[in-house]
């Protein structure tokens, strides 16, 4: 068979500091924390997906950036520690953005905040005010919330002069009218979407397995604002989860033993079910069986802040598709990423045609409808529990190969329809494997040793 390289995901997130950091010293516990996922699909919500072919365009101008100014980020060399957390994830597939949320009780004394989990961001932020005129909130967990710096003890602004914002945070700008003055920031999403605030070291309160909360000092934290578009309406803010020297993810995976590990339950499943985030060699390791998927996990500058893996080839009901192997090829303008912020998967042309032309055929017995951004849609009503649904495979480097339930990628769209749930990218350009392909698997990230195992779980916890 082939051997596969893609991108595995960032994953999620928390800066957790076992040393000076830590409020406490949690001795070989673990940290719990609600994360919440929107829905991006269901009935009546294809055209959310329409944000997912925007999103492509700013991956790929961040990966040109990344080609014309190279600079390469290596985790920092850190005392990691044997102990591991995990963080139950919460189903909230109910206002159809698409998108993964966590809850994450910032400042001192602390407030929850509902952030979107981002692994194709190194910024995380949340909106705010700093004056006394804040305006009202909203009180029901989805409403916007704002944060108040001035009402946190333990907030403490970036300085302009400072090397961090010189030399690291993402998107800083250049504006300095004296050296005490904040670092200011101005990120630009997608799909037009704006964030612009200022920096600051502040904490984060979360709670144990034991049931014991601690707190979390020195995470790098944006305080927005200003933002506008569509991306932040149903949110507080983002949890930037992408490879980097700033990101969540990197920081708490170099403290935890290099490792850690997300499961994303169905993106239609009811709310009430949950799954798990994890950092640590040893609760991410329970939900793996003995013999899990293993691939190289593929930490390239050019590709920052994505986390990428290698695609071998893709075949369906077993056959190899004709997908020339530059496709997957970094260094011939290819590659594929996992994001968590894209609800579908995106293929380069020379796979998506593959692809789709393999699926479809399969299908042509079934009435087609017409619903975009997919290029093949289908009547589901009358369709029999015996009609064959063609099996998808991608084969990664090592062997190991991903076999996704056919829900995950010819999915709802509408009440009775169905869609082959891939769309195309330009080629010469990255491939990225959506949320929606990844639910209902394990996925642990060895950052350390540079490694990705994997296996199919349904991600409930009892």
């Amino acid at each position: 068979m082939c051997q596969l390289q893609l991108i595995i995901f960032s994953l999620l997130f928390f800066f957790l500091h076992p040393h000076p950091s830590l409020s406490s010293s949690p001795q070989s516990q673990s940290l719990q924390f609600k994360l919440h996922r929107r829905s991006p699909v269901g009935p009546h919500h294809a055209s959310h997906f329409f944000s997912d072919l925007q999103r492509q365009h700013w991956i790929r101008s961040t990966i040109k950036r990344n080609l014309d100014n190279s600079k390469n980020y290596r985790p920092a060399c850190r005392q990691s520690t044997s102990e591991a957390f995990e963080m139950p994830i919460g189903s909230g597939a109910y206002t159809g953005t698409g998108q993964y949320f966590v809850r994450v009780r910032v400042g001192t004394p602390a407030r929850p905040f509902l952030l979107v989990a981002d692994t194709g961001s190194d910024l995380t932020w949340v909106k705010c005010r700093r004056h006394a005129d804040y305006p009202k909130e909203k009180g029901n967990g989805d409403g916007v919330r704002v944060f108040k710096p001035d009402q946190s003890s333990s907030w403490r602004p970036i300085k302009c002069s400072a090397d961090m914002c010189q030399k690291t945070l993402p998107f800083a700008l250049a504006t300095c009218p004296t050296p005490d003055s904040p670092c200011v920031y101005d990120y630009g999403y997608s799909d037009g979407s704006r964030a612009q605030g200022i920096f600051a070291n502040e904490s984060a309160t979360i709670t144990l397995s034991s049931g014991k909360k601690t707190k979390l000092h020195g995470l790098v934290v944006g305080c927005t604002t200003n933002s506008s578009g569509t991306s932040f309406t149903s949110s507080d803010g983002v949890l930037g989860l992408g490879y980097s020297a700033t990101s969540f993810a990197s920081l708490a995976s170099s403290l935890f033993g290099g490792l850690f590990s997300y499961c994303l339950v169905d993106h239609l499943a009811p709310r009430n079910l949950s799954s798990l985030l994890t950092f640590g060699p040893t609760v991410a390791s329970s939900l793996i069986p003995s013999t899990p998927r293993v691939t190289p996990l593929i930490l390239d500058s050019r590709l920052s802040p994505f986390y990428s893996v290698s695609i071998k080839c893709i075949s369906v009901d077993n056959e190899t598709l004709d997908i020339p192997p530059e496709v997957w090829n970094i260094s011939s303008g290819g590659g594929t990423i996992l994001d968590s912020g894209t609800s579908l998967t995106v293929l380069a042309d020379p796979a998506y045609k593959a692809v789709v032309s393999a699926l479809s055929q399969k299908l042509a017995g079934l009435p087609q409808i017409q619903m975009d951004p997919f290029e093949y849609c289908y009547n589901w009503t009358n369709v029999g529990t015996d009609l064959h649904v063609p099996k998808l495979a991608l084969h990664f480097e090592g062997a190991a190969r991903l076999e996704p339930p056919s829900k995950s990628y010819i999915i709802d769209v509408a009440d009775g329809v169905k869609c082959i749930g891939f769309t195309s990218a330009p080629w010469p350009g990255t491939s990225t494997i959506g949320n929606i392909l990844q639910q209902e698997h394990v996925w642990e990230f060895d950052i350390k040793n540079r490694r990705l195992r994997f296996e199919h779980s349904k991600c409930q916890r009892h």
